[in-house]
């Protein structure tokens, strides 16, 4: 019997977004596949982990693709993003952690397109008058990735409803978390 590598993936990516600290086991049973099997896939968790990013970046990259990054105002290209990310968010929470992915000089030339598309979208935000030009569009960026990872985590611990997860990260990205005063 052929095994589905995406399944395997897929499911390894939905553990493991659940239980960073699953073994290779449980990874195995959670895609119905022996760890024999699992291993002739993935030689261990490095290459599982460094499989997963690629899957990740994938995502990642079908999401910017998606929301149009170009079309109308840079505010709802960026709540566009956010909405087409949520189904990985989970995923790309869980490769935020994996420090081995960002170590040295050896990052994944995806990662590098990612934050460059990102990126832009901030440039052209602050050009166009819509975003803050006291933050740069790289730290911007990267705070996005931690609302993102935050929130994937609190919806999968049930403290942040599915639906909230686009509004709470735009909105608290966009407006900061100073009160406005009412006019």
């Amino acid at each position: 019997m052929a095994v589905d590598r995406d399944h395997v993936l897929r499911s390894a990516a939905a553990l493991l977004t659940r239980k960073s600290t699953a073994t290779m086991d449980e990874v195995a049973r959670a895609a119905g596949i022996s760890r024999a099997t699992l291993h002739r896939h993935f030689a261990g968790r490095d290459a599982l982990v460094r499989a997963l990013e690629a899957l990740g970046i994938e995502e990642c990259e079908a999401a910017l693709d998606a929301a149009r990054l170009d079309d109308g105002p840079a505010r709802e290209a960026l709540r566009r993003f956010v909405t087409e990310i949520e189904s990985a968010a989970g995923l790309l929470a869980f490769l935020y952690t994996e420090n081995q992915l960002f170590e040295g000089e050896a990052q994944n030339e995806g990662w590098s397109r990612i934050d460059a598309r990102i990126a832009a979208l901030f440039r052209r935000g602050q050009t166009s008058g819509e975003f803050r030009i006291d933050l740069t569009p790289a730290w911007l960026t990267e705070a996005l990735y931690g609302l993102m990872a935050s929130g994937a985590w609190a919806v999968a611990e049930g403290r942040l409803a599915p639906k909230d997860f686009t509004y709470m990260i735009v909105e608290l990205l966009l407006g900061g978390a100073l009160r406005r005063e009412e006019p």
